[in-house]
């Protein structure tokens, strides 16, 4: 068929009148009479050859014909508005699909968003949450922001932010902690990490006891059950400023170990895009400063 002489106004009456099996409403919807959508469905249908409705006391009934037609024009309807909708201020706005862990969502980069948004209107952000195990790939995704030492298999990874652990904890359970060794008194929440309180043990000079916590994916969930008295969180201090500040939350010892740090990555294949480029730079110069939203 020719593009050309598509009739789209038949194409849109037709899909309206599917959707309400009705002409009148479908008339109401498009702002036209009910005449005039009548008119277009059945042109339509001497166009294409075969009928689309069959028309029935009380409203239509679609064909198979005219059933197997709906999806492919909802669908095409659909990816034509989506692609009207990245127009704005006079160009097109860039998708940019971002994967980041829970975490550094919650704990750093939401609260920050306004200011990528007013810096880059031109960039259609569509983020998408994780826990750290991503496929960059299979998601479709552009970046992802993950946490460890930026070693990924076929991954270009730029540091971000480093985020060193420490013991987190509700404030009346670190009034009970004088000393490193007094956690063993203390059920202590674990990530999937099984060597980090060895490793921050052994760092604040003491020994480490049988780990019997809960293990928990996403170390905002972890610092939430610690907030609720249900243990001590290890984690990184700097995605929990609020908490820290507000006093729901208490660091009880400065020693902090360096297990792995924020790192935005991509796909080595992945060619950056202009969306991509201005993220990347917005992101690396806030991290930079590190400064409150």
């Amino acid at each position: 068929m020719d593009r050309a002489k598509l009739p789209l106004n038949a194409l849109r009456a037709f899909e309206a009148s599917a959707r309400h099996l009705n002409f009148t409403r479908a008339a109401i919807e498009l702002c036209v009479s009910q005449g005039a959508v009548s008119h277009q469905v059945a042109g339509l249908e001497r166009r294409l050859g075969v009928a689309l409705f069959r028309r029935l006391p009380r409203g239509l009934a679609l064909t198979d014909e005219g059933a197997a037609l709906v999806p492919v024009l909802a669908d095409a309807f659909d990816r034509v508005g989506a692609t009207l909708e990245r127009y704005a201020g006079g160009r097109v706005r860039e998708v940019l699909s971002l994967g980041v862990i829970g975490t550094f969502a919650t704990g750093w980069l939401l609260e920050r968003l306004d200011d990528f948004a007013r810096a880059h209107p031109e960039v259609d952000l569509r983020l998408m949450t994780n826990n750290n195990r991503v496929d960059l790939a299979g998601e479709g995704l552009d970046y992802a922001i993950r946490y460890g030492d930026g070693a990924w298999h076929g991954t270009h990874a730029e540091p971000i932010l480093a985020a060193p652990l420490s013991p987190l904890c509700a404030p009346h359970v670190a009034a009970r902690l004088a000393n490193p060794a007094d956690l063993a008194r203390e059920t202590l929440l674990r990530s999937y990490r099984a060597d980090e309180w060895p490793r921050w043990f052994a760092l604040a000079g003491a020994a480490a006891p049988p780990l019997r916590g809960p293990v928990f994916d996403s170390s905002a969930l972890m610092v939430a059950a610690a907030i609720a008295s249900h243990g001590v969180a290890l984690a990184p201090p700097v995605m929990f400023a609020r908490e820290l500040a507000a006093e729901r939350l208490v660091q009880p010892f400065p020693v902090e170990l360096s297990a792995g740090r924020y790192w935005l990555t991509r796909l080595m294949s992945r060619r950056e895009s202009v969306a991509m480029l201005a993220f990347r730079d917005w992101l690396l110069a806030r991290a930079d400063r590190n400064e409150p939203a």
